[in-house]
């Protein structure tokens, strides 16, 4: 039975992963090789920990969880039943976490890696007890979107993939098993394929960046979040796919490498709200608040969607 978790890198996911945990009973120790991610990290769970009030999710009868923060990885993961692995999207530093902790764990202590998309496979070369491995794809803000992906590796043990997805329902959350350890899992795929198509039409001239995403919130995003794409065919009717899809599909962008407004963007540093402007600008103000703003309106749309106006 998982009690006790660590989780190594704290990032922007870290802090909402330990208090949803921890609100779930859990204890969680919470580790980064800096000192100012931890400071940091500790500013954002008392954020995460006021939405998540705000969601009504009160800790089990048994009592709620902690949170405990600490820049010695040993102390991290000493007794841990379960390792979240959280650190950048880099299979070589990741290689290097599991080689640091490999040592210091039991032989059934589980594994568990926060990729967004590096296959699993990929992952077990670098540890021991690979069959312990899993992953474990949480969807930011993590304390908000009650998804999570459970991925097997070939060498994963049928048992390291059930108790995670037990895990997660434990805590009132969603698990979504992915059946194949493909690239970008499933979340991701739909989601770049999506971001793929919308970059060329603005990249084409079609349409404005802020016309694009009204037609998506308000279009295809505000329906499917309560029709998912498959029971959307339905609604509409495959004879009605079969037929748009025979002319549309060839039309759509199929580029297999990064549009190049991409990467003129990202080679002027323009890398978005962390630079203060990417597609669009972001005055010092509206970076303060469009956080508070976005999380505001996502614990509105799941109170609704959970059937709880």
């Amino acid at each position: 039975m998982i009690q006790r978790i660590a989780i190594i890198g704290l990032g922007t996911m870290g802090p909402g992963m330990a208090a949803r945990l921890a609100r779930g009973g859990l204890h969680v120790t919470a580790y980064d090789v800096a000192p100012a991610a931890i400071e940091r990290a500790r500013a954002m769970l008392a954020t995460a920990e006021g939405v998540l009030d705000a969601l009504g999710i009160a800790p089990p009868s048994a009592g709620a969880g902690t949170v405990h923060f600490t820049d010695d990885i040993g102390a991290a993961v000493s007794g841990a039943d379960l390792i979240i692995e959280n650190v950048p999207e880099n299979i070589a530093i990741k290689a290097d976490v599991y080689r640091a902790i490999d040592g210091l764990i039991a032989s059934d202590t589980i594994v568990a890696s926060d990729t967004s998309g590096i296959p699993i496979t990929q992952l077990q070369a670098h540890i021991s007890h690979p069959e312990r491995m899993v992953g474990m794809h949480w969807s930011n803000p993590p304390h908000i979107i009650p998804m999570i992906e459970v991925i097997g590796g070939e060498k994963t043990a049928p048992q390291t993939v059930a108790t995670i997805r037990e895990l997660i329902r434990s805590i009132g959350l969603l698990p979504v098993v992915v059946k194949k350890d493909v690239p970008g899992f499933v979340e991701n795929r739909v989601l770049y394929a999506l971001l793929r198509e919308a970059v060329d039409l603005v990249e084409r001239g079609v349409i404005e960046p802020e016309d694009l995403d009204t037609c998506v919130s308000w279009g295809i995003g505000y329906k499917i979040a309560v029709v998912g794409p498959m029971a959307l065919l339905d609604m509409a009717g495959l004879d009605i796919y079969k037929s748009v899809s025979s002319f549309l599909n060839a039309d759509l962008s199929n580029r297999d490498d990064v549009a190049p407004m991409v990467l003129e963007k990202t080679g002027a540093s323009k890398l978005g709200i962390k630079s203060g402007e990417g597609m669009f600008s972001y005055t010092p103000e509206q970076t303060k608040t469009l956080q508070a703003e976005r999380a505001r309106k996502l614990v509105a749309v799941r109170r609704i969607l959970e059937g709880r106006e």
